[in-house]
This record gives C-alpha cells, structure tokens and sequence, in this order.
C-alpha cells in the first residue's frame, strides 16, 4: 500500500534534469511566490498554509512551492547546497508556468532566495516580502545564533522522528505553544525522506552590499526575539534597500507569519494592493 503523504499533494512542474517542483497553486489574479526557509522536513505548506489561502481570497494568485530539496520536490543527492541550486530551481518552476512578473516571499532561507533571485533577474520581480531573510549576514555569525547551533546540535545527536523535530523547532517561535503537534507531525515524515545536504550548512553568501542594487518595493517582517537570524538584518534591509519598509515584531521569534498570523496577512495584502 502506497504511503500517504503528510502534507497534501498539489502540482508538479518539470524544470529539467529529471528535476521536478511540487507546488500548490491558489486564486487568480497578479502571482505571489511564497518561498520557505530551511529546516528539517520544511515545506512551503508547513510554513504558508495559515497565509497563502487569505491571500487568494483577497484576489491574488498564490504559488507555494517546495524548494529543491525539501517538501515533495526532487532530493537532488548533491554534496551541498548552494543559493544558484535554489535560483535554478527556482527559474525552472516560473519558466515553467509562463508568470510574467511576480512577487516573491521568502522567509529564512526562502528570504535569500528571494534576495537572490530579484538581483539575478531584476526584470522579472516586482516586489518583495522577505520575514528574517537569509544572506544578510556572514556564516559564522548565523552558525553562532542559538536556534541554529541548537539545531545541528540535534543533528549531530542522531535523533528522529518527532522528538528530533521538537528538538530541533523548540526555539523556532516565541511561544512553543505554537508548536502544535500537527506541524510536528507532518514535517517529521518529510524530514525523514531529505538529504545530507538538507541537513547540512548552506552556502548562501552575504547580499547586504547588493542590496542597493534592488529596483522594486520591499516590505521586511522581523521578529525581535529571533533566535535563527539577527534581528539587526531589518536595519540593514532599512539602510540599504531603495525603496524599504521594515516592521519589527515583539513577543516574535523566527516564524511571524506563523506566530502573527492575521497581521502578516493583512500587512502583505495591503502592501500588494498598493499598485
């Protein structure tokens, strides 16, 4: 008997290579790109799906896709990852579904995405929503934060399943009572099935002296009790972005979409209807 899978099951897009993308895809309307951060088991499902539904019934075309590597997309069996393997991935998917311009939104990791892929191919984004991205720091300083030592210290243990999980996101959100036991258990099933390489350090470099070079509008999420990224970024997207605005977040770790729900919803729809 086939095993069900624990999150549900949308499309998957062909991008080449025997690589394939598994995405969901909601509403009509101009396309956002909800791009989700590392971890183990991480999806774009688990990370979006209290925001990418509200923003469809707001008249949006939501795309939630899972990155390379993660989710139900294609494991490529690499010694690393690195920020072009998730740009290339990435292009593939928007190839693939012929979008046009689009925004993306990206936390953590799904934040660098972005980053990364808005300065390769400026003429293709049309803004930005970023919530504690990746790539605005030097690796020893995200190596030296609490959840990410944490984190590969609970690699490094052996640990698995759910208890690993639980180990591993206790210092994810402000209140671990947001925790619940259903995101532990349909990430602990996925997280089973990634690479090494998901499990492994990422080579993202540091974009901050890149960020003047951003063409389109930023909104920027941060919460002030991040345990993953330094709040400091939200000073450098401020500083350096052209045309930024940055919202810090109290009572908020490294999930606010997740931990500030209705907020981030209404601040992303309002941002998006801005023209």
């Amino acid at each position: 008997m086939e095993q069900q899978s624990p999150i549900p099951v949308g499309h998957f897009a062909d991008i080449g290579g025997g690589r394939r993308i598994h995405y969901h895809d909601r509403g009509q309307g101009e396309a956002v790109i909800f791009l989700h951060g590392a971890g183990a088991g991480a999806s774009g499902w688990s990370n979006f799906k209290g925001n990418f539904p509200e923003l469809a019934a707001a008249g949006l075309r939501t795309i939630v896709p899972d990155l390379l590597g993660f989710g139900l997309s294609s494991k490529p069996d690499v010694p690393a990852y690195d920020l072009d393997f998730f740009i290339e991935g990435l292009k593939g998917l928007l190839d693939a579904l012929q979008l046009g311009q689009v925004t993306l939104l990206g936390n953590s990791l799904g934040g660098a995405v972005a980053l990364g892929y808005a300065l390769a191919y400026p003429d293709e984004v049309k803004r930005l929503i970023l919530m504690a991205p990746g790539g605005v720091e030097d690796l020893d300083t995200y190596l030296a934060m609490p959840g990410i030592a944490n984190m590969f210290d609970v690699y490094r243990s052996g640990q698995t399943g759910e208890a690993a999980m639980r180990a591993v996101m206790r210092m994810q959100l402000f209140d671990p009572e947001q925790l619940t036991d259903d995101i532990v258990a349909e990430r602990a099933p996925i997280a089973a099935l990634q690479t090494q390489a998901a499990r492994s350090v990422m080579k993202v470099p540091n974009m901050t002296g890149r960020l003047h070079e951003l063409r389109c509008p930023v909104l920027g999420f941060w919460g002030v009790n991040d345990q993953f990224n330094p709040v400091g970024g939200a000073m450098k997207l401020a500083q350096h972005c052209p045309q930024a605005r940055v919202l810090l977040v109290n009572r908020c770790g490294h999930w606010v979409q997740v931990e500030h729900r209705e907020m981030f919803n209404r601040a992303c729809i309002d941002f998006l209807r801005e023209g």
